[in-house]
């Protein structure tokens, strides 16, 4: 399945060449970008041309939202055409200038995926990625259908890292740019029930860290936003055995998640957790001994198994 586009027509600005300075044949950030050093760079988000995926629903729908009267050009990606087309009407009837544009894509397919960045990146200069597509699963391992942890993995690990990978290229050439990338908690953390989202998780964030300390000094961002629980469709469609939901108290909405996220990368932060219990919540458990986890989690893990095997899952 190729990637299918909705496109409105937009002509080229000499943005990039208004916001840096040639210094010693180099092209360096701007001094509007940067502060005193390097900890001071921020991604270049004001009038600028950003990409979003997952931005049908969730935390890349708001995301999406709260970008729109900042930017110049957005490109808003997801595979269903219907609420990106609704979320399109909402966004250009809030602001008229703003040029957007819609890309249907199933970004697990490898196909559509590098047709996707053909396409972009033959018509912008990116100076925003927001890497938020994403899927969930809740599944004792030796449980879960391997069809869905494939999909997962194509989606959380390999189409974020293939996206970077090709936007954060020309970021460097020009020495501007960002990349906000949608982690979780279980990022940071293990969690029975959860065992290969909780890997790609892993995956993302040490991904952005590393990628931070690598473009340190060339201008270009990298932030994670690792949420807690968040009111979106995850849940829905990760499954859960159990039928229970977390405590309303610990869940935040996907706008508040969206604007913390935000927040921490205009600041050019590494790390944003939304959510101050959240917070004290994921600070505890990274300084907390593993072989600790491990005692506590064996009885919950124990009792996911007994909930999963009552409703008799497909094993596929």
């Amino acid at each position: 399945m190729r990637a299918v586009y909705d496109r409105r027509t937009t002509n080229p600005t000499l943005s990039d060449q208004k916001n840096a300075v040639r210094l010693h044949g180099r092209l360096r950030p701007a001094p509007s970008e940067t502060g005193a050093g390097s900890n001071d760079v921020r991604p270049p988000i004001d009038g600028g041309v950003v990409v979003v995926t997952g931005a049908s629903s969730g935390i890349g729908r708001e995301i999406a939202r709260q970008l729109a009267s900042r930017v110049r050009t957005m490109i808003i990606v997801a595979r269903r055409r219907e609420r990106l087309d609704r979320l399109a009407d909402e966004l250009r009837s809030r602001r008229t200038d703003l040029t957007l544009e819609v890309q249907v894509c199933d970004l697990t397919d490898r196909a559509a995926l590098a047709a996707l960045a053909d396409d972009i990146l033959s018509r912008y200069d990116v100076d925003i990625l927001v890497n938020c597509a994403g899927l969930g699963d809740v599944s004792l391992f030796d449980l879960a259908s391997w069809k869905k942890l494939e999909n997962m993995l194509e989606l959380n690990v390999r189409a974020l890292t293939y996206l970077t990978y090709r936007f954060v290229g020309p970021m460097v050439a020009r020495r501007r740019g960002g990349i906000l990338m949608v982690s979780s908690g279980f990022g940071l953390s293990i969690m029975p029930g959860f065992a290969a989202y909780v890997a790609t998780k892993h995956c993302v964030s040490s991904l952005t860290e590393c990628l931070r300390i690598e473009l340190r000094k060339v201008g270009v961002v990298l932030t994670h936003v690792c949420p807690g629980p968040v009111a979106t469709e995850f849940e829905e469609r990760a499954g859960n055995p159990t039928g229970m939901r977390p405590q309303k108290f610990m869940e935040i909405t996907a706008s508040r998640c969206a604007r913390s996220a935000l927040a921490g990368f205009s600041r050019g932060k590494a790390l944003v957790l939304p959510g101050i219990l959240y917070r004290l919540i994921i600070s505890l458990r990274v300084v907390t001994p593993n072989w600790i986890l491990r005692w506590m989690y064996v009885p919950l893990a124990n009792w996911l198994r007994r909930c999963q095997l009552e409703g008799s899952p497909s094993r596929e």
